[in-house]
């Protein structure tokens, strides 16, 4: 875990680098604690996602199972941890929230201090990106 808050952190302050010139002085403090915050949900978020689904795998008999369709679900599980790792990442942190942790658009929006409008809109916009992503996937 170490490893992943020190990740954070760097990513963080690469960020406040990157984006020095739009960030006034006086608000560089909470800049850098909102990116590793997000960061931090991020990482949290992906391995919920990855946990789940070993869960869900151990939970299946796979043995008895087409090596075909074996290969297909790997290339799904694949291709929707990259889509999801591509979203903007307002989106992904919202739209992991209400999917992998259950909250509900309240929760969230008091989490992020953001309004329940925002929090819908968010999401939405995640799921027409993932939909876009997978709407050609066989």
């Amino acid at each position: 875990y170490q490893d992943q808050a020190e990740d954070a952190t760097q990513e963080a302050f690469i960020k406040l680098w990157q984006n020095c010139a739009d960030v006034p002085l006086e608000k560089a403090k909470s800049y850098i604690y909102t990116i590793a915050n997000n960061t931090s949900l991020n990482v949290i978020a992906h391995q919920k996602v990855v946990i789940n689904y070993q869960k869900n795998n151990s939970l299946n008999d796979r043995s008895n199972q087409n090596p075909e369709f074996l290969l297909e679900e790997e290339q799904f599980k694949s291709k929707l941890l990259n889509a999801i790792d591509r979203l903007n990442e307002t989106q992904r942190v919202a739209f992991l929230m209400h999917r992998i942790d259950g909250k509900k658009y309240t929760q969230i929006a008091e989490e992020l201090n953001i309004s329940v409008k925002a929090v819908e809109k968010r999401i939405h916009l995640a799921l027409v990106e993932l939909r876009k992503e997978f709407e050609n996937f066989k």
